[in-house]
């Protein structure tokens, strides 16, 4: 039997720049639809640290965070992880805007929500003081009191006539102009997106912490077959790594 060949990965090497840290994270063709995932967890597999995702990143998790909003077309969140994480209007820093700009983006990212009830606030600050009009990825058999609201302050999208369908809400997205994907969670979307097979990439960050209790995991739901992934990088800051996967096709 031949033995796998293992390296060794030694911290200690000069910190990348931004436009380093930016190219390690860049796709080669923006024009091509990529479904990024990114998501955050503890050693012993927990997606949170006190019922918060943020309780496990600190500022290196947050640094890779920006960065992939920074390269986004669209963010994508579940309204469940909107309200847990608690979620307002997306905007990006104006120099983050400025960069964006200057490579042929628009300033800011869109920002879509997935909800199935429309059980959404329409007078929160994630439509109000929104920079860009925001999405809302609902089924046709959602509530029609509530789209009829939400329609004032958010584009509403039908994808699916029972249910949300995710590979309609990818191609919805992707029809409107905007095929960098960046799904921020929750659990049961990435799930979701796992099962219908159209997860490009996750960018996974571990942080050296032992959360040991009843955490939920980055994915849930059910899948037929398991997806093979490919290692692109591994960084590491302060004891996290910062991994980007992406799938073969």
């Amino acid at each position: 039997m031949t033995k796998p060949p293992i390296t060794l990965l030694v911290p200690g090497h000069d910190p990348l720049t931004d436009e380093e840290l930016t190219s390690a994270y860049s796709v080669a063709d923006r024009s091509v639809p990529t479904l990024r995932v990114n998501f955050v967890s503890s050693l012993d597999g927990s997606a949170t640290a006190n019922g918060l995702s943020g309780s496990l990143g600190g500022p290196p998790d947050k640094l890779v965070f920006d960065t992939l909003r920074r390269l986004a077309d669209v963010v994508l969140v579940g309204a469940g992880t909107v309200r847990a994480e608690g979620y307002g209007a997306m905007r990006l820093s104006d120099a983050d805007a400025t960069w964006r700009e200057a490579h042929g983006l628009a300033a800011q990212p869109a920002f879509a929500l997935v909800s199935g009830r429309l059980d959404l606030d329409e007078t929160s600050d994630i439509f109000a003081k929104a920079p860009v009009r925001p999405l809302v990825l609902t089924s046709a058999s959602a509530p029609a009191d509530a789209r009829r609201a939400l329609d004032e302050v958010a584009e509403v999208i039908s994808c699916g006539s029972d249910r949300i369908e995710p590979r309609r809400l990818i191609d919805a997205l992707v029809g409107r102009g905007l095929p960098q994907i960046l799904c921020e969670g929750g659990p049961s979307l990435f799930g979701a997106f796992i099962a219908a097979d159209l997860v490009d990439e996750l960018c996974l960050t571990v942080s050296p912490l032992l959360e040991g209790g009843a955490g939920i995991r980055i994915s849930h739901g059910e899948t037929e077959a398991a997806r093979t992934m490919r290692l692109v990088h591994v960084l590491e800051s302060d004891g996290l790594l910062l991994t980007r996967y992406a799938r073969a096709r």
